[in-house]
């Protein structure tokens, strides 16, 4: 077959699927709120991912709340005032900002928990370990998120980087990448990053943490077919960040081993080996 003819066609199928991720929807942050910040002593802010909005957290968001967990999101803003596009550090001060304001009005908060789905993750990290997030953060807890940047972002920039900054700082080579990559995670704040290789947005190695001489960075690879989109509904990806969320509010060091820990095993999941 002719090469040109075969690169088209993987191109058709990855803006296919990149069009499959994106939520388009104009009322995905008209989202009902149903949290209680006066009893929240286990909250969990979930962050969303690029072009995308907090409609696609609904399922996880149940889950957490069915299991106790005080749940929240923040409306990012973008495009239109609805997707995800505004710059990565832009958005970590957002939330900064918004959670600053929230323990003000509610200093008997419980430490925080960060879920953060693709971009989202980056949000996160950012915020933690470039705004002094640690100090109200206990783990961050990452979904296909693209610590190392990813290639799509190559074909981001091409069809939309010329009104979304943030596609530029998600390539492999951007200065953001290599910048937040410089230093140690805070310490007393656990880290830990789910994926899957067979995400095709965040494809492997793209998603995995340097945990050398960090003993509170944890890597989780998934066993099976996980697409990136899939991250916030999989069942077995939600007994993951169940087993994460139990860790994180643990009463113990954030490095505590697994095995130390009451906790039933996860066959889905197995520890991916250190980064390459």
């Amino acid at each position: 077959m002719n090469p040109f003819v075969m690169q088209y066609r993987k191109l058709k199928c990855q803006l296919k699927y990149l069009a499959s991720y994106v939520d388009l929807d104009p009322r995905g942050n008209q989202v009902v709120r149903r949290t209680d910040f006066k009893r929240c002593q286990r909250p969990v802010l979930l962050l969303h991912g690029f072009f995308s909005t907090r409609r696609v957290l609904e399922v996880l968001e149940h889950r957490l709340r069915r299991e106790g967990y005080c749940v929240w999101s923040i409306h990012l803003g973008g495009t239109m005032d609805r997707f995800n596009t505004h710059r990565i550090d832009e958005l970590a001060r957002k939330v900064q900002g918004k959670v600053d304001r929230l323990y003000e009005r509610h200093p008997g908060m419980g430490p925080l928990t960060i879920i953060g789905h693709s971009k989202g993750g980056l949000i996160g990290t950012y915020y933690v370990k470039r705004l002094g997030g640690d100090t109200r953060v206990k783990s961050l807890i990452t979904l296909g998120t693209p610590h190392r940047g990813t290639r799509m972002a190559y074909l981001g920039c091409a069809t939309l980087g010329w009104f979304s900054r943030s596609m530029w700082q998600l390539t492999p080579t951007s200065r953001f990448i290599k910048g937040l990559s410089v230093g140690a995670f805070p310490r007393h704040v656990r880290l830990t990053s789910i994926y899957s290789r067979d995400d095709v947005i965040a494809p492997y190695p793209s998603s995995v943490l340097d945990v050398d001489g960090q003993p509170n960075v944890f890597n989780v690879e998934l066993s099976g077919v996980v697409p990136h989109g899939e991250l916030l509904t999989r069942r077995a990806v939600w007994e993951v960040i169940q087993r994460e969320l139990a860790l994180g509010y643990a009463d113990r060091p954030v490095a505590a081993p697994v095995a130390a820990l009451p906790l039933p095993p996860l066959p889905v999941a197995l520890p991916a080996a250190a980064s390459p």
